[in-house]
């Protein structure tokens, strides 16, 4: 007879199953949107049909009372571990079969909706199987596993699925571009009169130049859109890719009602007393200096065959990019005519750097089947490993065992009367609503403010330098934060550190008043700036989960807590939504200004909440 354990060690699954969590999410979510890409979708489908992807996560606490209701948490995980592989199985059976979008996107819904309620059942499951303390200390272990799903989603999977690309179908080409300073602007050669050096008889793309040189000096931006548009228009009228219908006409409408009476009239006041105190500076002409590679094969690839180059950034410096000709389709037709990539600097980028830019023309759906039937595999790998390792905790029980469908109903809409009659409700929804309501603003312009050119009051950083100062540095301090933040919490107990974590998630903010004020060009105290920023949101964050932890307590744990993310959700959502609005009205040296000042509602509100003084600290 096996015995069922009611508890295991929380290292033994804890990392495991947030590391599940996320990869499904970011998989739906960012990896579905470059495989789409290069198996030739256009950007307006990609964009349309990914984003109502995220519905099910924006709606997953209408259906959490489910989880509580029917069958245990823990086997909610399994199972949905158990769907997910297959749903993931069932892209990767589709990608090669013609109506391919349409059928991978069904089993992306299938991702996404088991993917959401595994969430709630991981989520249910953490707080019934590990004490108040514990929940406490591994709150930053789990959101660090978390993050490292991310990182494997948006990183490992796209190298692996490029390197099956790249090991099969013809030799994969690589161009080395360099930015020079001191040097002419580059000619434009018309693609009639490049001469190409084939090598070989056998099948290859071949390509002008294998190193192209673009100097920093920039040029009118009259000029880069001449190039980037002889570029498309040379290969639309030559079939490499077909051109995107747009769908949407540019209509007169009028301004509706509240547009005109109310948001008109509060523009006009917010710039007349808080307007930027910038000079008028008129708007610079200007772009990022931009050079042409040319491809081709060295032979026809047959009657009726296609082959199709895949070109994108490798490595090297973000400044340096390609502005057109990601995916081209050689036939039978075009093999002997020039295709036309556009790459172009960054026009802030002053230095001298380099950039690798690789072309790859293997059997793409091949590659990208391969790379979701290994992430299947992992998730049969993750149902197998904790349908085996996760304890039986004694709470982990369906509220409604057995029943009619009419006491399943009942106990449904039981569930979310529930939440609304704990004590002090409209204090803890305000608090979860207010909480970070100068965050929400403040991460939406953050990085737009990083990139916007001194004139328009920003920092002029090149991407390449936004991606180190938030990829490398922003990162690691966040997750620094975050586990400190958990391990003190559960050192003391939550009502110790909540101050001090309302104070580093908010008063931090404040460097960025400093940024926009100095406008400093010394990218260390930029760095330095952020990092103290995204240290103190990640330390501050912690009390925030750990108090959605907390309200939870009581019967419908899981469904209650996920009630409160929606509500943080809410709270992230609405703040930025008006943030760019606001920020274009009155600058950033005011935003900022009033950023701050929006962190003050959370510091009233967190005086009046209860918490239990010792939720979180170890019971001696």
């Amino acid at each position: 007879m096996t015995i069922k354990k009611s508890f295991r060690n929380p290292w033994t699954w804890v990392p495991t199953l947030y590391y599940a969590e996320g990869i499904p999410y970011i998989v739906v979510m960012t990896v579905s949107v470059i495989m789409y890409k290069r198996l030739g979708i256009s950007n307006t489908d990609i964009a349309l049909y990914t984003s109502w992807l995220y519905l099910p996560w924006v709606i997953k606490p209408l259906w959490s009372p489910v989880v509580d209701i029917l069958r245990t948490k823990r086997f909610w995980i399994v199972i949905m571990e158990l769907i997910i592989g297959a749903g993931l199985a069932g892209v990767a059976l589709t990608i090669p079969v013609s109506n391919f979008f349409q059928y991978t996107l069904a089993f992306f819904w299938l991702l996404a909706f088991s993917s959401a309620t595994h969430d709630i059942a991981a989520d249910g499951f953490y707080m019934l199987g590990l004490s108040k303390h514990e929940q406490a200390w591994f709150v930053g272990i789990r959101s660090t596993f978390y993050r490292l799903a991310m990182i494997t989603g948006q990183g490992l999977l796209v190298i692996l699925a490029g390197y099956l690309e790249s090991s099969s179908g013809l030799p994969p080409i690589e161009v080395n571009v360099n930015s020079i300073t001191g040097k002419e602007i580059s000619k434009i050669i018309s693609p009639e009169k490049i001469s190409f050096a084939a090598r070989t008889d056998k099948l290859q793309f071949l390509t002008y130049p294998n190193q192209l040189y673009i100097s920093t000096a920039q040029i009118a931006k009259s000029e880069a859109d001449s190039i980037i548009n002889l570029a498309r228009q040379w290969n639309t009228k030559h079939h490499f890719y077909e051109t995107e219908i747009k769908t949407a006409a540019e209509t007169n409408e009028k301004p509706s009602w509240w547009n005109r009476y109310v948001v008109q009239n509060l523009e006009n006041f917010l710039k007349k007393y808080f307007g930027p105190e910038i000079k008028k500076v008129p708007q610079k002409d200007i772009a990022g200096n931009a050079g042409i590679i040319y491809f081709k094969l060295s032979k026809e690839p047959g009657k009726g065959k296609e082959v199709v180059l895949n070109f994108s950034l490798e490595s090297g410096d973000n400044s340096i990019s390609l502005a057109e000709g990601t995916r081209f389709v050689f036939n039978s037709s075009n093999w002997n005519t020039p295709a036309m990539a556009v790459i172009q600097l960054d026009p802030k980028l002053k230095t001298e750097t380099s950039a690798k830019f690789k072309g790859l023309s293997g059997n793409i759906p091949f590659a990208w089947m391969i790379t979701f039937f290994i992430m299947a595999g992992l998730f049969i790998l993750f149902f197998i490993y904790h349908k085996f390792i996760l304890a039986y905790p004694v709470t982990d029980k369906p509220v409604v065992s057995e029943g009619s469908i009419k006491n399943v109903l009942k106990e449904f809409f039981r569930t979310f009367t529930l939440f609304f009659k704990k004590r002090q409700i409209g204090l803890i929804i305000a608090f979860i609503l207010l909480y970070r309501l100068g965050e929400a603003q403040l991460v939406k312009l953050a990085a737009p403010f990083l990139l916007d050119p001194y004139e328009a009051g920003g920092l002029s950083l090149t991407t390449g330098q936004i991606g180190f100062v938030y990829g490398t540095v922003g990162i690691t301090a966040l997750t620094l934060g975050g586990i400190l933040g958990g391990f003190l919490a559960a050192k003391n107990g939550l009502k110790h550190w909540l101050w001090w974590m309302l104070v580093a998630i908010n008063l931090p903010d404040i460097v960025y008043v400093y940024l926009a004020y100095s406008q400093t060009q010394n990218f260390l105290i930029i760095n330095l700036m952020v990092a103290v920023e995204q240290f103190g949101y990640g330390f501050g964050f912690t009390a925030f989960m750990l108090y959605l932890i907390y309200i939870s307590e009581g019967d419908h744990k899981t469904s209650h807590y996920a009630i409160a993310t929606g509500f943080m959700a809410l709270g992230m959502m609405i703040p930025g939504m008006f943030s760019g609005w606001l920020q274009e009205i009155i600058g950033y040296k005011h935003f900022f200004i009033w950023v701050c000042i929006a962190t003050i509602p959370a510091f009233i509100i967190t005086k009046f909440i209860p918490l239990d003084p010792e939720f979180g600290r170890k019971n001696e």
